[in-house]
């Protein structure tokens, strides 16, 4: 199973347009690490850890550094691959381009949902409406856009990356010059940093530990190698991104946090309470709720936006490739894989519906069983880079042009490092759940390609 003995595997190319420009898919790459989990869900990891959750997010910043480095490195070699979730199949068999892709799907699927219900959560401030009934209206009205074009998908994810980016950056720059003491004559000021305990209160083991919780927030920048197959020159793309993707999460992540717990004494913020709400405040900045709401909108949007485009582009690949049924391998006039969207789409609505009449249990599972699975697909990821790697220095050094750096050391290094936050999920009272329903889905969805190929046959009616 895998690559074959004496060449690699190249994917034919997808039957997609090529309407995604340079410019939208290097926004769709930083929108995929811009969402709620930093505007709000960062305020229980800083609680967990203190001001030392800094180290947790550049430990976690380095494995999916490592991971999108790889997809660069395997895009170069392989370019005509539709989706990242290919490289499984091609290094590893059959087996785990299904795993993955299905498991890949099922994730953004849960998370169209987790967005739908935060954003009309929100809208719920100024809109009197079910819940339930303003989710399915923001779903559909994305699902339109996308069936429209994937143009129309990547102008809207620009400006929405576009706005939370700018959103970002003034932040950190109106942050960082109220910690420097720029304008207000009292002079820099860290010391919150180790004022309260210490600058690890919790110990090196809460460190470790947040790892296990941060590094969640810092997937979706592999959305772009997916989106970069409709673009002219997409391996090119995805290599260029996978360059500066590290530069972001510095930027954004572990600038704004670090900030953050340089203004706000990390025992006083509140888990579920966005920390940018009260740095913002602590600099009194006027409305800085309301802003802080738009902005997390925004961001649950643009999230809810690019679950369904990847969710359709993931299913398409599978379909083209006898891992569902044929009939969605169709595209519309405009080039667009509108059965793939619209069956997406309506697994969404039913998952809002799920957390509506049963969300301590339905709903609860779907999370619960999406916990870990990107962990699951990144590791397939990084060991069929090693096999593909090493096919190609075999065959035809000439073509590693874009290189993973200390190969195989980094390699092994991430694939051990993601077992490791796997481990910790396990040990975790709260984190316990996600990872035995996360491993559950992982057996059926191999137990279902072995049953599948068993009958000698895929879903390919």
């Amino acid at each position: 199973m895998g690559i074959p003995a004496t060449e690699l595997q190249e994917v034919p190319p997808a039957q997609l347009g090529q309407g995604l420009l340079a410019r939208h898919v290097a926004m769709i790459s930083i929108g995929g690490i811009i969402g709620a989990g930093l505007f709000v869900g960062s305020s229980a990891a800083i609680v967990s850890a203190g001001p030392a959750i800094i180290i947790s997010y550049a430990l976690a910043g380095l494995l999916v550094l490592l991971v999108m480095r790889m997809m660069g490195e395997m895009a170069l070699l392989l370019p005509g691959t539709s989706s990242f979730t290919e490289f499984s199949r091609i290094g590893l068999g059959d087996w785990a381009g299904f795993t993955s892709g299905w498991l890949y799907w099922y994730f953004w699927i849960v998370v169209v949902a987790i967005e739908a219900i935060a954003g009309a959560n929100l809208i719920r401030h100024w809109i009197d409406l079910p819940i339930w009934l303003i989710g399915w209206v923001l779903l559909a009205l994305l699902t339109a856009s996308n069936l429209f074009s994937a143009r129309t998908y990547g102008e809207l994810e620009f400006w929405f990356a576009s706005f939370k980016v700018g959103a970002i950056i003034a932040f950190i720059l109106l942050a960082a010059g109220y910690v420097l003491g720029l304008g207000s004559g009292t002079g820099p000021n860290f010391s919150n940093l180790t004022a309260h305990g210490g600058f690890a209160p919790m110990g090196v083991t809460a460190v470790l530990a947040g790892v296990t919780t941060v590094i969640f927030s810092l997937t979706g920048a592999e959305i772009a190698t997916i989106a970069a197959a409709e673009s002219p020159e997409p391996a090119r793309t995805i290599a260029k991104l996978t360059n500066t993707v590290i530069l972001r999460i510095v930027l954004f992540y572990i600038g704004s946090i670090l900030l953050i717990v340089c203004i706000v004494p990390w025992n006083e913020i509140v888990p579920g309470q966005s920390p940018f709400v009260s740095a913002m405040e602590r600099i009194r900045v006027p409305a800085a709720a309301p802003i802080m709401n738009f902005i997390v909108l925004t961001a649950v949007l643009s999230c809810l936006n690019s679950g369904l485009y990847v969710t359709s582009r993931v299913l398409f690949t599978l379909a083209s490739r006898g891992d569902a049924p044929r009939s969605i391998v169709v595209v519309n006039s405009r080039q667009v894989p509108a059965r793939a969207i619209l069956l997406g789409s309506v697994f969404g609505y039913l998952a809002i519906l799920a957390s509506v009449i049963s969300p301590e249990m339905v709903f609860a599972f779907l999370v619960n069983a999406s916990g870990a699975t990107m962990l699951a697909i990144y590791i397939m990821v990084a060991l069929a880079e090693i096999r593909i790697r090493r096919q190609a220095e075999k065959n035809d050094p000439g073509k590693l042009v874009f290189k993973v750096w200390l190969f195989p050391y980094s390699s092994w290094f991430a694939i051990a490092g993601m077992g490791a936050v796997l481990v910790a999920m396990a040990a975790s009272p709260e984190l316990a759940p996600q990872f035995y329903l996360s491993g559950l889905l992982f057996l059926l969805v191999v137990g279902a390609f072995f049953a599948l190929r068993s009958k000698g046959q895929g879903v390919r009616a």
